[in-house]
């Protein structure tokens, strides 16, 4: 049985660029091409991604990935 994907909601959809971000982040910084303050601004974002309540699996596994990723950063 194929597994069917999740609806885009504007949810799901901001959590999905949240994990995108992520390592994008982590790479600007190691490379030293995005400042500081831009990186805030973009974890910013991320950290706003995961604040509504998680409807289904494919939406915690996106909090989960993206608060990891938060962490580290």
């Amino acid at each position: 049985m194929s597994k069917t994907p999740s609806p885009a909601t504007p949810e799901l959809n901001r959590l999905r660029a949240a994990a995108g971000l992520i390592p994008i982040i982590e790479t600007g910084l190691a490379d030293g091409k995005l400042t500081i303050e831009r990186a805030a601004l973009m974890a910013s974002f991320c950290e706003w991604a995961v604040t509504f309540e998680v409807q289904d699996a494919e939406e915690k596994r996106l909090v989960d990935l993206v608060a990891e990723g938060l962490k580290r950063l």
